[in-house]
């Protein structure tokens, strides 16, 4: 009976620098999203006639500012600062929803 299969990478130094650096700009996008997120439900609480801050707007903020803020965001996939941002929209859902903390 097969339960699970174990795979394990064994990259060269090109792929493991390139890991790294998704990694580290999954974790940037993460920070940056949280940042602003932050700032946005603060401006919210104070004046309800703004938008709250949802994982999509901040990507698509990400997106309209980082070819001139973050250019080094694109030498790495789209999906990990993507993902980032959407696992803390998820987050989020689940902080308000009383079944997790606050993300940090």
């Amino acid at each position: 009976m097969i339960i699970a299969h174990k795979i394990a990478l064994d990259p060269n130094d090109v792929q493991e620098t390139y890991f790294r650096k998704a990694a580290g700009t999954a974790r940037f996008a993460h920070n940056w999203a949280l940042n602003q997120w932050q700032q946005q439900y603060d401006a919210w609480k104070a004046d309800s006639s703004l938008p709250k801050p949802s994982d999509a707007a901040l990507r698509r903020q990400l997106n309209a500012i980082k070819r001139e803020q973050f250019p080094w965001m694109l030498e790495i996939t789209k999906n990990a600062p993507q993902m980032a941002i959407i696992h803390l929209g998820q987050a989020f859902k689940n902080f308000f929803a009383g079944t997790a903390e606050y993300p940090t």
